[in-house]
């Protein structure tokens, strides 16, 4: 902003005044927030490859960032949509209304995508994927409280291959939100957002950079008998990409991509063409460069489309992530030469984790087994007809949740929390249900903690099912014979890193419990702006306040840190 003679630049630490003027006080603030989520990422990834990473990606990070290694999802179910808006919202599905990738409308009973909008238009990409935005979020973002905070003058921008998770953190004030269109290889966006692409997108999407990524096929980066953290190359329970007969390298992804551009996404070089886009949004929008801080949201989803297809313990997904930690590397020295060292703050967690594959665990001798939804719906219809006379009475499982046909219960003049006691009696008997419990009365029910708070905060009525399912540890929502999937409440599901580094970051870590509710306060708490307006979470005081909450020589809590004094008095440490 201008006033005469005086200049001020809010994203620095100095102002430039007249002689003898007295300069007037300035919230510190960076020039450039980054949040990158990494979808799919467990806690334990930092370690398991840690060897193998180099000095200037995740290592880099961790050594000279904070690490807040005790930090859990404390909602259901662990899912993308529902990761990135807690993220950025500090709220859980019970406030936020994101209760999953879709949901059941309860009033409708038609399915609803979480970011669908069929009164917006897609913009630069086809009519399937471009109706979309934010409208199903019932909360702000800290995306948008910085908006706020600023006057609109700071750029919110969210960038991923996902459109949910470029849309839900971008927030509902954001600037832009672009997303990848499987049918032409493009970064696109919807009306919600602006008429038409910039010319930087346009320019982007011209070169084609996904036909250059995968030209020289999806080969391993180092020697196999590097990838000591994998199984072999070859294992049954592998998924294949179309026209494989094994899953092995390499993968012959170039032919497939020209055939379906979407391929990039179950490989490493979707991360590495997302990254390139991020810096295409900062230099095409000057992000960084204005009068008030800037936002960019990243998620980086090949890590979560190659786990899905071929497991956390595949060579392929150690691969991508040796990949991923280079370019990050790469991102990061851009970012030094383009914004300024220590004048960014990056954040870097995941929206969740993933549990081993079926056939991975069988083969540890590891308790494991698959929940079919459909397979188990069409049986719990059957015991219904058979109790009440009246067919389809489940409409579907979804998200662990059965969702009840209400209007056929009340249209046949039978009593919900009759067919509910029944639908329990039935599910209870089926193979890898631990419990079986009503939402309507989860607050009675005789569930331990922190199972039965993750109940309650994914629980939001009109786009919930009545019946929750807590599956047994080790089993898995879906049938598939290759594969994995997330989504429930188990550590492999719910534990997931999160770093800050950059501008007034100091260097270190603990393993203090944090939820993931806390993010977002502690951002705006740094960015000194209101929390998000369903936020639950609190600032992390190692964080924003190191200086209380972490006297010198004392790593991990400190004497002064509310964490240590609620942790001391539950008994938590001595």
């Amino acid at each position: 902003m201008r006033w005469g003679n005086l200049i001020c630049i809010p994203a620095l630490s100095f102002c430039l005044t007249t002689p003898g003027q007295p300069a007037p006080a300035q919230i510190q603030r960076p020039r450039l927030v980054i949040g990158i989520v990494v979808d799919q990422m467990r806690w334990d990834f930092l370690y398991r490859f840690y060897d193998q990473y180099g000095t200037g990606g995740f290592r880099r990070l961790m050594e000279e960032g904070y690490s807040c290694n005790n930090v859990r999802i404390n909602y259901l179910p662990s899912v993308t949509a529902t990761g990135h808006t807690c993220i950025f919202t500090g709220s859980v599905p019970a406030l936020t209304g994101i209760t999953g990738d879709g949901w059941i409308d309860q009033r409708t009973g038609l399915r609803q995508y979480c970011v669908s909008d069929t009164t917006v238009r897609p913009v630069g990409g086809s009519l399937e994927a471009g109706e979309m935005s934010p409208a199903h979020l019932l909360v702000s973002t800290v995306t948008d409280e910085l908006r706020l905070a600023t006057n609109n003058r700071s750029r919110v921008v969210g960038i991923s291959l996902k459109d949910r998770a470029a849309i839900l953190p971008a927030g509902h004030m954001a600037n832009a939100a672009f997303w990848f269109d499987d049918s032409t290889g493009h970064f696109m966006t919807s009306t919600y957002y602006m008429p038409s692409l910039p010319q930087w997108v346009d320019h982007f999407n011209s070169q084609d950079l996904g036909s250059k990524l995968v030209s020289g096929e999806w080969r391993l980066l180092l020697p196999a008998r590097d990838y000591g953290q994998s199984t072999p190359d070859r294992v049954s329970w592998e998924g294949l990409f179309p026209g494989e007969k094994a899953p092995v390298f390499p993968h012959r992804v170039s032919a497939l991509y020209q055939r379906d551009r979407g391929t990039i996404r179950t490989t490493p070089f979707g991360n590495t063409l997302t990254l390139a886009f991020a810096r295409a949004a900062i230099a095409g929008y000057g992000l960084g460069r204005g009068f008030s801080t800037d936002f960019l949201t990243i998620n980086c989803a090949s890590t979560d489309y190659v786990g899905h297809q071929f497991g956390p313990n595949s060579m392929e997904a150690e691969d991508t992530y040796l990949r991923l930690d280079r370019d990050l590397a790469s991102f990061f020295t851009w970012l030094d030469a383009k914004i300024g060292r220590g004048n960014y703050l990056v954040l870097l967690t995941a929206d969740h984790g993933v549990a081993h594959t079926l056939g991975f665990m069988r083969s540890e001798k590891l308790p494991s087994g698959s929940f079919p939804p459909r397979k188990v719906a069409a049986g719990l219809n059957q015991a219904l007809r058979e109790r009440f006379g009246v067919d389809h009475l489940v409409r579907r499982i979804m998200n662990c949740q059965v969702n009840l046909d209400l209007e056929g219960i009340s249209g046949h003049g039978l009593h919900q929390d009759s067919v509910v006691s029944a639908a329990l009696d039935y599910l209870d008997t089926v193979p890898g249900v631990a419990r079986a419990l009503d939402l309507s009365r989860i607050s009675s029910a005789d569930l331990p903690e922190p199972v039965r708070t993750l109940v309650v905060n994914g629980y939001y009525p009109p786009r919930s099912g009545q019946i929750q399912l807590i599956l047994q540890p080790g089993w898995l929502e879906g049938f598939a014979r290759t594969g994995t999937m997330h989504g429930a409440w188990n550590p492999y599901d719910t534990h997931v890193p999160l770093l800050f580094m950059g501008w007034h970051i100091r260097h270190g870590s603990d393993f203090l419990p944090y939820s993931m509710t806390d993010i977002a306060p502690t951002v705006a708490a740094l960015l000194h702006i209101q929390p998000p307006n369903g936020c639950i979470g609190n600032p992390i005081e190692a964080v924003v306040a190191p200086e209380v909450a972490l006297p010198p020589g004392k790593v991990g809590f400190g004497e002064h840190s509310t964490q240590e004094r609620r942790i001391k008095a539950s008994g938590g440490f001595p």
